[in-house]
């Protein structure tokens, strides 16, 4: 398909109710947050996942919309795939080497959406960058993470119930926040779209994903999570006619009230269409 021929750029605002949006291996799992000004953060690692987990769902894992980057996959058996398809030997030249970067751009949805680096030396692709580029997400406001006890009222093995001679209750801990609102913004490049063949149903694809992908995600330790808003920015040209950050600078989200935040409702969310710069649309996909 013919790829996209527009530059983009999006504003994605999500919330999240007693759960734990993106938990940190580094601190117990507890939500990221900002040391300094203890805003939470979601990275873009966690929201490129949650929208691969959306289209491969919608599309279970068949090209052109097969997923590279996937729960427990090996990724030079996914590279190992093109070779097969290709009939290409192990110990490629340049010029195969290339046929397969263009056969995995052509079959994996992200890859010739966010990129791979897949010049490993077992089935070399190369490598691609991807016209999709996610920021990390940030709450509005600061949020308090906190640590909760839960009993389970049950053990795992034999031995361990004898240990606690008969008392089967374990204590173990939940880690969240009463509320938060994320803000990230999103970059899409119809230059890059070029080499890798990201087109306008890719677009799309990529749109729902953003909208419906928390509905799909639904677990204990995330709570109620949900897709507020979407706002696109559509250039006229391939290069684009504004500066990102002007645009982003256009959209302003405030709390309406003193109190600690606790749902959507207590925001307010903005856009400035009268200082939108000539040749941008403006388009609320949610």
């Amino acid at each position: 398909m013919e790829a996209i021929k527009n530059r983009y750029e999006f504003v994605f605002i999500f919330d999240v109710e007693n759960g734990n949006p993106n938990g940190d291996p580094d601190a117990g799992n507890m939500p990221r947050m900002d040391p300094e000004t203890s805003h939470g953060l979601v990275t873009d690692v966690s929201l490129k996942r949650k929208i691969r987990n959306y289209v491969e769902i919608v599309h279970q894992d068949q090209a052109p919309y097969c997923i590279y980057v996937k729960e427990k996959a090996i990724l030079t058996l996914q590279q190992k795939r093109a070779y097969v398809s290709l009939e290409i030997p192990e110990k490629a030249n340049h010029t195969e080497i290339e046929k397969a970067r263009e056969w995995m751009c052509k079959n994996f949805y992200d890859v010739r959406t966010f990129g791979a680096v897949m010049s490993l030396k077992e089935f070399n692709c190369g490598q691609v960058r991807g016209p999709v580029q996610i920021n990390f997400a940030k709450s509005i406001d600061p949020i308090m993470p906190q640590e909760l006890s839960i009993t389970r009222m049950a053990v795992a093995t034999e031995a361990e119930s004898k240990k606690q001679k008969g008392d089967n209750r374990t204590i173990g801990k939940k880690a969240l926040i009463s509320y938060g609102l994320y803000r990230t913004e999103g970059y899409i490049s119809a230059h890059f779209a070029q080499n890798t063949g990201f087109s306008e149903d890719d677009l799309l694809m990529l749109w729902q994903s953003l909208i419906n992908m928390y509905d799909h995600d639904h677990s204990a330790a995330r709570g109620k999570m949900n897709s507020r808003k979407l706002i696109v920015f559509k250039h006229n040209s391939r290069l684009g006619n504004a500066p990102a950050h002007k645009l982003f600078d256009l959209i302003t989200i405030t709390k309406k009230d003193d109190l600690p935040p606790r749902n959507f409702n207590q925001y307010s969310i903005e856009i400035n269409r009268d200082k939108l710069p000539d040749g941008v649309e403006i388009i609320e996909m949610l």
